[in-house]
């Protein structure tokens, strides 16, 4: 019988990686799923922000459904909301697609708390960060595939055909996570709690706030992981659409730039999760991470006209450091929590943190919609990273340890 630990990790990875896979599609269909639905490329901006918003309004009220039904099943019944979102979006009607971009969102919301909970229950300490970003490599894994794969379903088979494909494996997921409910999800499942009126409760919004205050490090962490956020939200929604629109890259040449960074991601997530375990001191190292991967993004936009080699290199580059904080910056949440509040206190967190999500692509697309200029938007978000994190390196400092 494999380790508890081993199995949760699993799980976790099983799901995160077929979810972030779905949810991958997105972006890469930008152009296809904005002229579906008669919107300017730019409004895939949109789209990703009301994805972040479903996810927030998970993890706003989702605890007590955690709580009722445990963190694997919780897993699937996300798997289902992405399947549902995805096949809404792809429907030619612009209601409709903002309505799945909702529920894609509120799918993705149980791999933070569910994900977060199992793990710190049963990874071994000393490499707690390691594990959470082992994890966490599943979105960028998720990621790389959707960017392989995407573009040859579409040629080969058609728009939807591709769709169902991807729809298909969302389903599949679910039932490849069933084997582990019963050793993950028996201590944790069959609360009473009115789990469905709390994703309606705004009193769960206000309590999930107040649980930062639980550590006095959090605030600090909690507003450099929005920045982080605000980058990453910007990266991942508009890269594939600003080499197609404004480089002439090809769908298929988008989705190499696109599957490039996110393996990049994969390998950043695990090298810097153990570097982190040996370093320690997590908060400051996310702080330094922010100042380069400002300067990652700042790269791309200096150099996309140098030819696809340079274009490369800088994606790799943009995916190993501005896609790699995730694992330390959830392993830190969890080591400030109290343990009675692991699953609440990532949730909150991460709730503020995807409002830079939300707001982030909102104010990139307004950007390039009034100057028609896609570099400018990138170069905003790499500057507020840049305040953000050298911020966060003074307070590490400052309180001597995090």
């Amino acid at each position: 019988m494999l380790p508890l630990w081993v199995s949760a990790l699993s799980a976790t990875l099983l799901v995160q990686t077929i979810s972030s896979f779905a949810a991958g599609v997105i972006p890469l269909l930008g152009p296809i799923l904005m002229a579906r639905a008669s919107l300017s490329p730019e409004g895939i901006g949109y789209v990703s922000a009301l994805i972040t918003l479903g996810n927030c309004w998970y993890l706003a009220g989702g605890g007590p459904m955690l709580a009722h039904f445990g963190p694997v099943r919780s897993l699937q019944i996300g798997l289902a909301f992405v399947a549902l979102g995805l096949l809404v979006l792809s429907q030619p009607i612009g209601v409709a697609a903002l309505i799945g971009a909702i529920a894609v969102g509120i799918g993705l919301g149980p791999n933070t708390s569910a994900g977060s909970q199992m793990l710190l229950r049963t990874a071994p300490p000393r490499h707690r960060t390691l594990v959470f970003s082992i994890k966490q490599a599943g979105v960028p894994l998720g990621g790389a595939c959707a960017g392989i794969a995407v573009a040859p379903l579409v040629t080969s088979l058609g728009f939807p055909a591709a769709i169902w494909i991807v729809v298909a494996t969302a389903l599949l997921g679910i039932l490849l996570a069933q084997p582990f409910r019963r050793p993950l999800d028996e201590e944790s499942a069959g609360t009473r709690l009115n789990w469905l009126r709390s994703l309606f409760s705004a009193a769960a919004l206000l309590r999930s706030g107040a649980v930062l205050r639980s550590h006095p490090s959090l605030p600090m962490l909690t507003m450099l992981g929005m920045s982080l956020s605000i980058t990453q939200a910007c990266i991942t929604a508009f890269t594939a659409t600003y080499m197609i629109t404004r480089h002439s890259a090809s769908l298929a040449e988008a989705g190499l730039y696109i599957a490039v960074m996110q393996a990049a991601s994969v390998t950043g997530r695990i090298a810097l999760g153990w570097v982190a375990d040996r370093m320690g001191r997590g908060l400051r190292h996310l702080g330094v991470q922010a100042v380069l991967s400002a300067g990652a993004v700042g790269l791309l936009v200096a150099t996309a006209d140098q030819g696809p080699w340079a274009a490369f290199a800088c994606v790799a580059l943009i995916g190993f450091t501005a896609l790699g904080w995730n694992g330390i910056y959830y392993a830190e949440l969890a080591g400030m929590a109290p343990s009675r509040l692991v699953a609440d206190v990532s949730s909150a967190a991460t709730l503020v943190a995807f409002i830079g999500s939300i707001g982030g692509p909102l104010i990139f697309a307004l950007i390039v919609g009034a100057t028609g200029n896609f570099a400018i938007g990138f170069l905003a978000a790499a500057a507020q990273l840049v305040v953000f994190g050298l911020v966060a390196w003074r307070h590490a400092a400052w309180q001597g340890s995090d």
